[in-house]
């Protein structure tokens, strides 16, 4: 299981640290947040403790009208062991009885401008992504008329160049050699190139390239939600490759099932123009026209007439 900490969240929000800085190593484990306004209340039952605690203006002023005993009391449960920091928008005032209780147990009270809402989506997005599960597949990620087309095969078979060849027809580069994957809550994966070797691609016998700096920044994007996987493989002439289309091979990448297709490598195939031809399909299928489909109706239909004219 993934985990961040306090202080990335402070870095990236630039929140104001008001107390509690001794415990901003506190790890964070889970994206929900939580809004104890049942706890200050005094409803202790059931406390979700290893989330961030959010405080807007409603359970702020509340915890105001509450005597001293009783803030000390709920802000000590507030305040467990586990429970990673808690968090003020608005930048309202913040009650000196948290401060002090803050201090004691060494839990983070972060102050931040923006709106409750505001934060709670802001804060739920951050916290998905960086939590969310990842892997590293060798591989190339590109972007062709809004589909992300991973693909995979050994090295040297011509991944590299085939994007090459995409980018100069227009499409974009994500990640050349190693790409990045993350799987959010949806299901959906998400795939990026290490920092290092962002908008490069590798060509051999030419060395590496900066895409970006070459074609543009039109050329290259940073991330792509990833839609289908391309298999280059070398042709084998005993194998049975796919005809028509109709069935359609998945496979599963973390716990996400994605559609695959084969495509064989030999000499003399546009493997460029083959995979942007693959990706205009893709498009069609999820617009609800499979032309495989289509021409099986029409054979169809073609011997129904040819037997009813016998």
């Amino acid at each position: 299981m993934r985990k961040t900490k306090v202080s990335h969240v402070v870095e990236h929000f630039h929140m104001k640290v008001l107390s509690g800085e001794e415990g901003l190593g506190r790890e964070i484990a889970v994206t929900d947040l939580s809004r104890p306004g049942l706890q200050l209340a005094g409803y202790f039952s059931y406390y979700p403790a290893d989330r961030i605690q959010l405080l807007g203006l409603t359970e702020v002023k509340f915890f105001e009208t509450l005597s001293r005993e009783d803030r000390l009391q709920r802000i000590e449960y507030l305040m467990a062991d586990e429970t990673p920091c808690i968090v003020i928008s608005r930048n309202l005032p913040v009650a000196e009885e948290i401060l002090q209780v803050s201090e004691k147990k060494q839990v983070p009270v972060l102050q931040s401008p923006l709106a409750t809402t505001t934060l709670v989506s802001k804060l739920t997005n951050f916290l998905e992504n960086r939590l969310a599960p990842t892997t590293t597949i060798h591989g190339v990620l590109t972007d062709i008329y809004g589909v992300g087309v991973l693909i995979l095969g050994a090295s040297g078979i011509g991944k590299s160049e085939a994007a090459l060849e995409l980018v100069k027809r227009g499409h974009r580069l994500v990640a050349d050699d190693a790409v990045e994957i993350r799987q959010t809550q949806g299901g959906q994966l998400v795939g990026s190139a290490p920092e290092l070797i962002q908008h490069l691609l590798e060509i051999r016998g030419v060395g590496i390239i900066n895409v970006m700096t070459m074609f543009g920044a039109g050329a290259v994007r940073s991330m792509k939600n990833i839609a289908m996987v391309v298999q280059l493989e070398l042709w084998e002439q005993r194998k049975q490759y796919e005809r028509l289309g109709l069935d359609e091979e998945k496979i599963k990448i973390m716990d996400t099932e994605i559609p695959i297709i084969t495509i064989p490598v030999r000499p003399g195939r546009n493997l460029a123009v083959i995979i942007e031809v693959a990706a205009m399909n893709f498009r069609l299928k999820r617009m609800g026209f499979n032309a495989a489909v289509h021409f099986t109706q029409r054979q169809a239909e073609a011997i129904e007439d040819s037997d009813s004219e016998l």
